[in-house]
């Protein structure tokens, strides 16, 4: 069954959930946990589903096709995973009572539109309606998804704290961005 990584995504999107009030006291803190855990357990998926086609390009092993042929499923994982997120996130700012600032409603809220239109059209009745901004969405799409996730890592280095978690996750974002160029550059120099 190909469909296992997108319910895998909504399994570690509740695990770290349930970890972040496992470990906590608070409401507020076991929500703040929540929030950080269940970004961390989709970011893998994200970044699989980002490299599969262009590490495929590069590498042509049984592995990479194999990869390939679960991108749609890690992207729907990561959806649901990331679903699991948003929710924590609404209810870390319930439990805060706050209310988000512009730049999280325009960055973040902007980030969870682009995914759940990704989600919606991973299909072919999608891919045949929409043609060939099917494939500007998805492009544009997962390229917004790696900024947002880059950026909010490469600012954790800064972060008393969470310098250890910025810089691991920054670098992985790097690499995935960096197998993409080499596969880019590759099939320009081929063309």
């Amino acid at each position: 069954m190909h469909r296992w990584p997108m319910w895998l995504g909504l399994l570690l999107g509740l695990a770290a959930t349930a970890v972040g009030f496992s470990f906590f006291e608070t409401l507020e803190d076991q929500w703040s946990a929540a929030t950080r855990y269940t970004a961390r357990v989709g970011f893998p998926l994200l970044i699989l589903a980002y490299v599969a086609r262009p590490l495929n390009d590069l590498l042509q092993s049984d592995w990479t096709r194999k990869l390939l042929k679960q991108r749609k499923w890690l992207g729907l994982g990561f959806a649901m995973s990331h679903t699991v997120h948003l929710l924590a996130i609404v209810m870390l700012y319930r439990t805060l009572g706050l209310v988000p600032d512009a730049i999280t409603l325009i960055g973040g809220g902007g980030a969870y539109l682009t995914m759940y239109a990704m989600a919606f059209t991973s299909n072919r009745t999608a891919i045949k309606a929409l043609g060939e901004r099917w494939r500007y969405l998805h492009w544009v799409g997962i390229h917004y998804l790696w900024v947002v996730f880059f950026q909010s890592y490469f600012g954790r280095i800064f972060e008393q704290g969470y310098q250890a978690e910025g810089i691991i996750f920054s670098v992985i974002a790097i690499a995935a961005a960096g197998v993409r160029f080499v596969a880019w550059r590759g099939k320009r120099k081929t063309a």
